[in-house]
Formats: structure tokens, C-alpha cells, sequence
């Protein structure tokens, strides 16, 4: 007998995954024929906080060894909801829960979520189907353009050195060691960033800081001098516009620098900070103990004070008319990438996507959350992220989990449902726009984690000098090309992370974050990416198709984007291991057949895949516009 029930399987439910509110959804349940229920079974759906409904099911077909019962419900209200089923045989009562991810399994498993969403909520065009490419603006491109005004303090480094990461004599960082990248030398680089096929740039924060990260704000309305100035982000933007590509910033809005106009803590500025004056116009967005030495800083980091994102006040200084979100979209942002969104309350991001999205609805809004942000619940809130009123994407860390750790031998189910899960509870237009990337400034390099040692137990000086030896670095990079081949065509945009494609290495911060290693690039991997991005142009399955696994074995991954209604689908097969691996070309769907061949060897419906490598087959229904 079929299941009793597959969340995954459009026979069971459709639409497939998330749907607006407003929207039928029909639900299909199949019982063995000898099961006779004492009454009609049911579907059991509420939102957390809320009431049941009990919806009755009905005898809606009839197979070989089951009778299938099927209902419709209409969702009003957006939210997350969570469901499962119920019937009644001999005044017992059973359940049909989750399991493996999506199958119904009878009194065992959890809950079914359905996530509702905003039956408006749409995500800009513009990143559909491109690729993104994150940089560290330090350490990315310096362009030997002298810049002025540069603040006291910073230490002046040679490009590739190592950087610096040992506490002082009071066990502090101070992140003081700068190697000169600057905008004008992003800006240079443009035309390498065009050929590698690059349609949007996410840099991280440009704004004056006194710390190599920028991550402690010292003044949201001023670049910082030793990356150029406010004209040179504009030029920046105005150039890559002219290559085709968009520029987004980070924003980092859950706390400010302590060394900066608002707070001022060291005196620097002229302004009248919040730590020298309970009459400071910035006194209130920040929550003081015991004023001023103890207050609420991120992390109980000092140097970090937290902000109240909710004051009116400072609400007003980053969402209101002409504020910070309205500057730097009208110097040419294309969006904002937000810093630990997950500690941004829920009235705050409401006030910032509204503005935002007053800019143009191509703006976008995505949002650093490390988790499943359709169910994710911070500070016992249940967030409401992808609902419609929020952020257009995140930050696709569930993804790059599965990818690395199907490359290093999880099993293609688990892989499998570690993907699906996130397709499932995602809206639709969210999907189109999910950030996956492999490798972030927040994580070791992916080549060291698949090539050399782990480094989770290691010591900052165990990682400062530690370098794959060559056979390390060949596995590293061949695992490498593999996991970036699944990031190219799964659902949403692939994020390369500065030098990922050059070969360069890096355990955790600061070593993720070294100099791109301009003249010493590997150019075989670079290579691998323009090719990578020549496939994924060419198709626009890649763009918004959906996604759909295929037959196949543990060490090749095996998948079709599609788009059913225009008869295409583009196949694509993953090779995890040292070895050629040969798989049986199934097609997609009954009645398609290979068109052409991109990359690999299809010969006697076998398809070859090289080792680490991937092969794409592109199929169309051939029932389609004949006779």
C-alpha cells in the first residue's frame, strides 16, 4: 500500500509546502481497505495559542488496498500551523503523525507544520537567479588610494600577513589591525566579479568603526575613512550597476559601538554620547544598570552596547523618512542584510521592512537567523519572520549544514530531508531568495573543514598558522567543488564567500577572514565556478523551478529543477567521491526525455559522473505541443 499520508507528495497535499492565506489546500489521507473507522477520521489543525479545528474527511477514491479520504481547508489567518490526523476504530482512538521528515506513521512522530503566509508577500526579481558574493571589505581589494581623516588607533598591516587574534594584558581583543581594502578597490575588481558570474555583492559593514569587523557602529550615516568615503559607496554602486550587479549592506542594528557619536564612551567624538550624559539625545536607547559604567551591552561584550531597537526615538533615527535605511538605499543599496536578526524585536523589523519596501519593492530584507526561520521562537517569542511582514530571506545555515555534511558521508535521506524541510516550510517566494553559501565570516572556510583537521577543540594558536598540507588541501578542494555544485542548483542564490573560489583558507575568525590572495589564485577553481555560473544562467529552472529528487545512491546526489507546466526540467548529479560513479538515467517525470547534455557523459542510459564532479542532463516532455 501507498502511505498513509506524505506531506511531500502533492497526491497527499497540495499545494506542496507553504501557501497564502486565502488559499485552498486539499489534504488526502489513505487507509487500508479492511480498516473501517468508527466515524469519519479527522484532520486536526491549529496555530500555537489557539483552538483545534476538527475537520472532517470523506471517501474521495478508491485504490487496489486503500480507500482514500480527502478534505479541503482554507486558511484566513497567516501564521505557522501545525497539524495531523485522527480516526476512531473500536472506540480507539489513533493518530497519524510525522515521521522521517514527511511520511505518515500511525500514533508515533510530531506534529505536520503548515505555514501560512501573507497572500501579498512577494520578493524582488532581482536576485532570483543570480549569485551572490560576500566580502569582508578589509581584506578583499585594496586599491592604493590614499583616504584622509583616518581615525587614531589603527595599526597598518602587509596584505597576506596572518591577523591578529591575542588578547591584550586584560584579555581583550581589540581588532585593531587593518590591511587597507577599501571601496575603490571593490570597485576595480568589478570586471573579475562580472566574469565570475556575480549579480549582487553583500558586503560586510562599511560604516566608521573602530574595530577591522565594523561590527561596533561608530556612525551610521558616514563610511568609514579607511574604506573611502559616502561617494565612493555611491560610485561603487553606480559601477556595478553597469556590470549588472546590485550591492547590499549589512546592517547591524541590535547594539552600536561604545566607542562611537552615540555612545562615546572614550571621548573620541563631540558629540554629547549617552555613557558622558543622562541628557544625551542618545541616552535612551540604551538600558543602563548603573549609570555609566554597567549597562547592556551584546553578548556582555562592553565595547558593545546594546540599543532599545523599539525606542521611538532610534526607531525614527534608522526607519523614519531620510533615516539610515533611506540614505544608503538612495546612495544605491540594493537592500540590507541584518545582523543577528533573531535579537531585533518583532515591531522593529515590521518598522524597518515597511521602509525598506517604501524605497521599491526590488529592495530586499534579509535576516541572519541560524536556524528554521518559518518555527524559529527567540526570547520565548515565536518569530514571525517569513510570514509577509518581515524579512524577504535568510541566511540558509539548515542548507549549508546538510551540504557539508552530505559531502563528508551523511546519508542521501538525511540529506534529503534536511533540504526538503526547509523547502516545505518556506513560502515560495522565500525559497527564490534563500542566501546559501557554505563558507561566511562567521565559520571556518569550507575547504578547511573538509580537508583538514577539525578545529573545534583547537586553540586560536593552533588555527593562526595552520595550513592544509597538500593532500589535505586536494581533498579540501575537491569536496570543495562538489559542495558548491550542489549549492549552485539547489533552490535559491548561491553566496560565494570572498576567496572560497581562489582556494583560500582560513579556520575560525579572524582566519576566515584573510587577504584574498591576489596573483596566487587557484585558477582551476576559479574556472570551476564560471562554469558553475555559465550552467546556472542558461537555464531559468534555476531561477524559481521547482525542486525535485530522483533515484540514485548515497555517494551521488541526484536532483531535477523544473518547471511541469513548460515541459522542462534540467537534472543534475553530484558526485561526493574519490571515484566515477554510474547511475541509470531516470527521467524526471513520465514522458521526458534528455535533450542535451551540459556537462558529464549520458551513454546507454547510464550517466557518468567524474570524481568530485557533476554532470547536467537537460530534459523536456516530449507529450508536450505534439499533435
Amino acid at each position: 500500500m501507498s502511505h498513509l499520508f506524505d506531506s511531500w507528495d502533492t497526491n497527499y497535499k497540495t499545494p506542496f509546502g507553504a501557501v497564502k492565506a486565502g488559499k485552498i489546500v486539499f489534504f488526502s489521507l489513505r487507509l487500508p481497505k479492511e480498516l473501517k473507522p468508527d466515524f469519519s477520521p479527522v484532520l486536526v489543525l491549529f496555530r500555537p495559542g489557539f483552538k483545534e479545528r476538527f475537520i472532517n474527511l470523506n471517501i474521495i477514491g478508491e485504490e487496489e488496498d486503500c480507500n482514500v479520504w480527502g478534505c479541503g481547508y482554507i486558511p484566513k489567518y497567516v501564521g505557522v500551523h501545525y497539524y495531523y490526523f485522527a480516526y476512531t476504530v473500536g472506540r480507539q482512538r489513533y493518530y497519524i503523525k510525522r515521521t522521517a521528515g514527511h511520511i505518515g506513521n500511525i500514533n508515533d512522530g510530531d506534529l505536520f507544520q503548515l505555514t501560512v503566509y501573507d497572500a501579498d508577500y512577494s520578493t524582488p526579481d532581482f536576485l532570483k537567479g543570480g549569485i551572490m558574493y560576500q566580502i569582508f571589505p578589509d581584506r578583499f581589494a585594496k586599491s592604493g588610494k590614499v583616504h584622509d581623516d583616518i581615525p587614531s588607533g589603527r595599526v597598518m598591516r602587509e596584505w597576506g600577513e596572518t591577523p591578529w587574534y591575542r588578547p591584550d594584558e586584560h584579555g581583550h581583543v581589540w581588532n585593531n589591525d587593518y590591511f587597507g581594502g577599501d571601496l575603490a578597490g571593490i570597485q576595480e575588481k568589478l570586471p573579475y566579479l562580472a566574469d565570475l558570474g556575480v549579480t549582487c555583492l553583500y558586503l560586510n559593514p562599511i560604516f566608521e568603526s573602530h574595530e577591522n569587523h565594523r561590527y561596533n557602529t561608530a556612525n551610521y550615516r558616514k563610511v568609514d575613512p579607511l574604506l573611502g568615503t559616502n561617494e565612493d559607496f555611491k560610485a561603487l554602486c553606480e559601477a556595478a550597476k553597469g556590470y549588472g550587479i546590485s550591492v547590499i549592506l549589512d546592517g547591524v542594528f541590535s547594539h552600536t559601538g561604545a566607542d562611537s557619536i552615540y555612545f562615546n564612551k572614550y571621548g573620541r567624538y563631540d558629540t554629547v554620547g549617552a555613557y558622558q550624559s543622562q541628557d544625551s539625545p542618545y541616552f535612551r536607547w540604551y538600558s543602563f544598570d548603573r549609570f555609566p559604567d554597567v549597562y547592556e551591552a551584546w553578548w556582555g561584550i562592553d565595547t558593545l552596547p546594546n540599543v532599545q531597537e523599539n525606542d521611538p526615538d532610534y526607531t525614527d533615527y534608522i526607519c523614519g523618512p531620510e533615516g539610515v535605511l533611506d540614505y544608503w538605499i538612495s546612495m544605491g543599496a540594493a537592500g540590507y542584510r541584518l545582523d543577528v536578526a533573531d535579537e531585533l524585536p518583532d515591531q522593529f523589523l515590521d518598522n524597518l521592512r515597511a521602509r525598506v519596501k517604501k524605497c521599491g519593492d526590488d529592495k530586499i530584507v534579509i535576516g541572519e537567523v541560524w536556524e528554521d526561520a518559518s518555527n524559529k521562537e527567540a526570547y520565548g517569542v515565536k518569530r514571525r519572520y517569513l510570514l509577509g511582514a518581515q524579512l524577504d530571506s535568510v541566511m540558509n545555515y539548515p542548507f549549508r549544514e546538510a551540504i557539508i555534511n552530505y559531502i563528508k558521508g551523511m546519508s542521501s535521506r538525511d540529506f534529503q530531508t534536511g533540504i526538503m524541510s526547509i523547502v516545505e516550510n518556506y513560502p515560495k517566494p522565500t525559497v527564490d531568495v534563500l542566501m546559501n553559501f557554505i563558507s561566511t565570516h562567521d565559520i571556518e572556510r569550507a575547504i578547511n573543514r573538509f580537508g583538514g583537521e577539525s578545529c573545534d577543540d583547537k586553540s586560536k594558536d593552533w588555527m593562526a598558522e595552520r595550513y592544509l598540507n597538500d593532500h589535505e588541501y586536494w581533498l579540501g578542494k575537491s569536496r570543495l567543488k562538489a559542495a558548491t555544485a550542489l549549492m549552485f542548483f539547489l533552490p535559491g542564490v548561491p553566496s560565494i564567500y570572498y576567496g572560497d573560489e581562489a582556494g583560500l583558507q582560513g579556520y575560525k575568525d579572524p582566519f576566515n577572514r584573510r587577504c584574498y590572495p591576489w596573483g596566487h589564485e587557484d585558477q582551476d577553481l576559479i574556472a570551476f565556478h564560471k562554469e558553475l555560473a555559465r550552467i546556472r544562467k542558461a537555464y531559468r529552472v534555476f531561477k524559481d523551478g521547482r525542486l525535485a529528487f530522483l533515484p540514485a545512491q548515497d555517494d551521488v546526489m541526484a536532483f531535477a529543477r523544473h518547471y511541469k507546466s513548460a515541459g522542462i526540467a534540467v537534472q543534475i548529479y553530484v558526485n561526493r567521491t574519490d571515484r566515477e560513479q554510474q547511475v541509470g538515467f531516470v527521467p524526471f517525470a513520465e514522458g521526458y526525455a534528455a535533450e542535451k547534455l551540459e556537462r558529464g557523459t549520458l551513454e546507454n542510459h547510464i550517466v557518468h559522473v567524474a570524481p568530485f564532479d557533476y554532470t547536467v542532463i537537460v530534459c523536456r516532455d516530449m507529450t508536450k505541443n505534439q499533435g
